[in-house]
């Protein structure tokens, strides 16, 4: 099997597309897509605050999602790729202007060197829905426009800066106070950034401060410029790429975009791969060209275990993660009780280029206990002796980054709970 430390230069190589179309057996689709998302192989050394952002560069943004039953997510995403790392790097780069959020594919960090390809949305955020309170706005703009003046002036804000009014009580995530909501119109116009954020909460300023150099007059792409960009963008992060998948990654405008990649495809720009079992046109980013002999040969193949955040971008498209790993997955945080199928935060299990199973975690600081509630695999997937080693290592790993070492697990199929924390 190759080794898979060689990826990454054998990746930025290119190569000319072929002249014949490639039929390329599942397996390798599903490799060819780890190796876009970082996840052929186990990290081989420790993380450094650079991994940080070569990761993100590579998945070309990084979900963002504040539930902490186990690290938040952009941090657990992280470390599905880097392994075991320092979370204040995420928090450095973006405070170093390295990143910035904005809603990419959603509430994402960026890095900044793509700031110009969703300016247009700050822009003109009209077709963004309810990331965007027109309404409110509209009602509202005397109070806003006096707000940001305030920032101008008196320097950088957080939500907390303001209190409720005197016996007001929030209900929940969207019963916010004003301030709040003129914040966030301020920031899906673009008129404030996050310069930073403290204990997790975003710190606004405005636009000009956080980034001083832009102009839009000077660095604006053409709309239909970026929207390319952002096309292939989505293509280089996801390795295989499929017409109806294209416009998810970055929430671009709902159309046909086969002729869009076939013309990529004709500007070299992507190769055009048959998938066996799929109907749909596929294609090859041209930087993992390289790797398409080896991966259908199975020279080539993922040797990774690691749990997956629900907001992964592996699983975010449960139309792709279907398509690709045969995993049916939906985010249950959101659904009552009574209606979880699996549990409240359940973390997609990858083992060797398979999605074999999900677990329903939960981090106890205080006690040091990592709780996986229950533990699935998925129908056929056979607890073997290789799988249980594997899965041992994978969830120690991440027990130990989060600082809960001792492993405890309730629900599981007969026998793995034993074998899994066994000495």
């Amino acid at each position: 099997m190759r080794d898979a430390a060689a990826l990454d230069i054998e990746a930025e190589a290119g190569s000319q597309p072929s002249q014949s179309t490639v039929t390329l057996p599942l397996a390798a689709a599903r490799t060819l897509h780890l190796a876009a998302q970082g996840l052929l192989a186990p990290p081989r050394r420790k993380a450094t605050s650079d991994d940080v952002l070569a990761a993100i560069r590579r998945m070309a943004q990084l979900q963002i999602d504040t539930i902490h039953v186990v690290a938040r997510s952009p941090y657990f995403v992280l470390f599905s790729r880097i392994g075991a790392y320092d979370t204040r790097w995420l928090d450095a780069h973006l405070a170093g202007g390295r990143l910035f959020e904005y809603w990419s594919h959603e509430a994402c960090f960026v890095p900044i060197e793509d700031y110009g390809l969703l300016r247009h949305r700050m822009l003109d955020p009209s077709g963004m829905g309810w990331k965007y309170a027109a309404e409110w706005h509209a009602k509202h703009r005397r109070e806003i426009d006096a707000l940001l003046e305030r920032i101008r002036a008196n320097g950088p804000v957080r939500s907390a800066d303001f209190a409720r009014e005197k016996g007001a009580k929030g209900s929940g995530w969207w019963d916010w106070k004003p301030e709040k909501r003129h914040l966030e119109v301020l920031f899906a116009t673009g008129a404030l950034m996050v310069a930073e954020r403290q204990n997790f909460q975003r710190v606004y300023d405005v636009a000009e401060r956080v980034l001083p150099n832009w102009s839009d007059a000077r660095d604006l792409p053409a709309r239909a410029d970026a929207e390319r960009t952002l096309l292939l963008r989505t293509c280089r992060a996801l390795g295989v790429i499929r017409a109806d998948w294209a416009a998810d990654y970055y929430r671009l405008p709902r159309r046909p975009y086969t002729e869009a990649l076939h013309a990529l495809a004709d500007a070299g720009e992507l190769v055009p791969v048959r998938v066996e079992d799929w109907k749909h046109d596929a294609f090859v980013h041209r930087d993992f060209a390289p790797l398409i002999g080896d991966a259908t040969s199975g020279a080539l193949a993922s040797t990774a275990t690691t749990l997956l955040s629900p907001f992964d971008p592996i699983v975010w498209d449960r139309k792709r993660a279907t398509a690709l790993f045969g995993f049916d997955y939906a985010i249950e945080c959101y659904l009552p009780a009574h209606k979880r199928k699996y549990g409240y935060f359940v973390l997609p299990i990858l083992n060797r280029g398979k999605l074999i199973g999900r677990a329903d975690a939960k981090a106890h600081r205080a006690q040091a206990v990592f709780e996986l509630k229950s533990l699935y695999l998925e129908p056929g997937v056979r607890a073997s002796g290789r799988l249980v080693s594997d899965l041992r290592r994978a969830l120690q790993r991440c027990a130990d980054w989060h600082g809960t070492p001792d492993l405890k697990i309730g629900e599981a199929p007969h026998g793995l709970a034993a074998a899994l924390i066994a000495e």
